[in-house]
């Protein structure tokens, strides 16, 4: 199965401990995976210029075109991300809005090819116990992603409470339901 690992994150925290968790069950059951950080790569904004709507494909060159075949391509993704202000970082929703293109190609152009057993698992960790609005936004944002790289089925794990790097690990049955989901979005349907 091909599985792509996505870290939210530009440092190295909280969600990237619970990504690397999830990622070492993959490769237990030797699943084929591709982690990316959009924090390391160069990704231009979308800047609305519309020149994908008749192809589905963007215009800008940079990064994205080595990414847009893995979104494609894999049959589940993870994606870890802390929550800043309510919301994904920056370097993360810079992917996701560079997916302009995929929506018009699926929504407008009709082209997508629709694969109803690709899955999703989303790990949230924020710094407010109380940030519930914030693991609600940022699910929000990254649900409409799914849906537009046509995944229709996710689970979303948010763990509040958690700022300071690592700090994550004193709470061991965190890992365990990471574990848990992980293995549960890696069987077949």
């Amino acid at each position: 199965m091909k599985i792509l690992a996505i870290h939210g994150s530009p440092r190295i925290g909280n969600s990237k401990i619970l990504l690397d968790e999830a990622v070492r069950i993959c490769n237990l059951k030797k699943h084929e995976i591709k982690q990316i950080n959009p924090c390391e790569l160069n990704i231009s904004g979308c800047n609305a210029c519309n020149g994908c709507s008749t192809t589905g494909v963007c215009v800008i060159r940079d990064d994205m075109d080595k990414i847009y075949p893995l979104l494609k391509d894999s049959q589940r993704i993870i994606i870890a991300s802390p929550i800043f202000f309510f919301s994904i970082p920056a370097q993360l929703k810079l992917l996701i809005d560079r997916c302009q293109c995929l929506w018009y190609e699926k929504y407008v152009l009709k082209r997508f090819n629709s694969n109803e057993s690709r899955k999703a698992l989303v790990i949230l960790v924020g710094g407010m116990k109380k940030g519930e609005i914030g693991a609600t936004c940022a699910e929000a944002t990254i649900k409409a992603f799914l849906r537009t790289i046509d995944i229709k089925t996710h689970k979303t794990l948010s763990y509040l409470g958690y700022d300071n790097a690592g700090e994550i690990l004193k709470t061991p049955s965190i890992l365990k339901e990471v574990t848990a989901e992980t293995e549960e979005l890696l069987k077949d349907d």
